[in-house]
Parts: structure tokens; C-alpha cells; sequence
């Protein structure tokens, strides 16, 4: 198939996906070494950035992604009608600034970071989609171990968590993320 072709299919696998996909799937997928998924993905935000697209290709830690440019967010709500979210509560970043920079972590861990109970606050992290079940920690009770989404990486501008920014200078990162975690109805 030439580039061209390859730049759309990849563009329609994305499209068609509607949430992240891993790069192994796209490439096992165009047959095709995952070192040229990060190619036609250049290409294809290249070509989104000639027209002026109001689309953009995210990268979110090993998974891609078509999304719009943060600048149309507002138009976007509006047009769907949805329900502007809260913002984090101070203990809802505490929990989510926990799990971020030690992950895979329990329930139990963060509670004894923080030094109150956390079981809400998690769930309902879990509820808004920044954060997920990585399976059972192998210790006396296997309780369940927590980890950042893709949902997160985009909320707080990350390709990766390697992104993170140096605890010690985390005021960037305890932003508004309102706007990110918002439902569809």
C-alpha cells in the first residue's frame, strides 16, 4: 500500500476507534513494524496541521488517538450539550497525584499517604476514567492495585507518565481538569 493509503487507513482505524489504541494493535493491524505507526502518525498531524484541521493525533503513552485541538473544547460542549463537570476536589488530586508517581498502588496505600480514607475518592476516579484496575498486588489479601488511564495523560497534557513533573515542582500539575472529564449524555 503507498504512503498515502497508509496515512488514511491509519487515519480511519483512529477514527473509527473513537478511544486510544495501542501501537502493536496498529501495526499488527496495517502489517506494518510499530516503528512506522510513529511515522504515519507525524504524517498524519502534519497533514491536519497544512489544513488548518481542527482534528489532532494524541499520543498517549503507547496508544494514538484522534481528538480535537484544546481550542475548539468550548464550541464542543456547547454543540453536545453536556454537563460542565466540577473540578477535582483537593482530596481527588491528592489521590490522583499518589497513585500517578507510585502506580500500581491499593486503595490501602493511598489511604495511608494521605492518612484518611480514600475508598471514595478512588471510586470515583475510577468513575470519571482517570484511573483503572492493573490487576491484584501479591501481598496477604491481594487487594486491588490502581493506575493512571489514557484519560489522565490528555486531562493534564502528558504523552507519557515519564512527562510527570518533578513532585517538587507539581503546581503545574495540580491544574483544573474539568474540562477533560467530562461525560457524554
Amino acid at each position: 500500500m503507498e504512503e498515502q493509503n497508509m496515512i488514511a487507513a491509519l487515519e480511519a482505524i483512529l477514527f473509527a476507534a473513537g478511544e486510544p489504541l495501542e501501537t502493536d494493535r496498529i501495526a499488527l493491524t496495517l502489517n506494518i513494524p510499530e516503528l512506522e505507526v510513529y511515522n504515519l502518525a507525524e504524517l498524519l498531524q502534519e497533514r491536519y496541521a497544512q489544513m488548518g484541521s481542527a482534528l489532532q493525533v494524541l499520543h498517549l503513552g503507547n496508544a494514538w488517538q484522534i481528538g480535537t485541538r484544546a481550542e475548539f473544547s468550548a464550541l464542543i460542549r456547547t454543540a453536545l450539550e453536556t454537563k460542565r463537570m466540577q473540578p477535582l476536589s483537593n482530596a481527588a488530586m491528592e489521590a490522583l497525584t499518589i497513585v500517578a508517581y507510585n502506580q500500581p498502588v491499593s486503595k490501602g496505600f493511598v489511604e495511608r499517604v494521605r492518612g484518611i480514607d480514600s475508598s471514595s475518592v478512588v471510586n470515583s476516579l475510577v468513575d470519571k476514567g482517570l484511573l483503572e484496575e492493573a490487576g491484584r498486588i501479591d501481598v496477604p489479601g491481594h487487594p486491588i492495585a490502581y493506575r493512571t488511564t489514557p484519560l489522565f495523560l490528555r486531562a493534564f497534557g502528558l504523552s507519557s507518565l515519564e512527562d510527570l513533573p518533578d513532585p517538587e515542582q507539581s503546581e503545574k500539575f495540580t491544574g483544573e481538569i474539568a474540562d477533560m472529564t467530562e461525560t457524554e449524555e
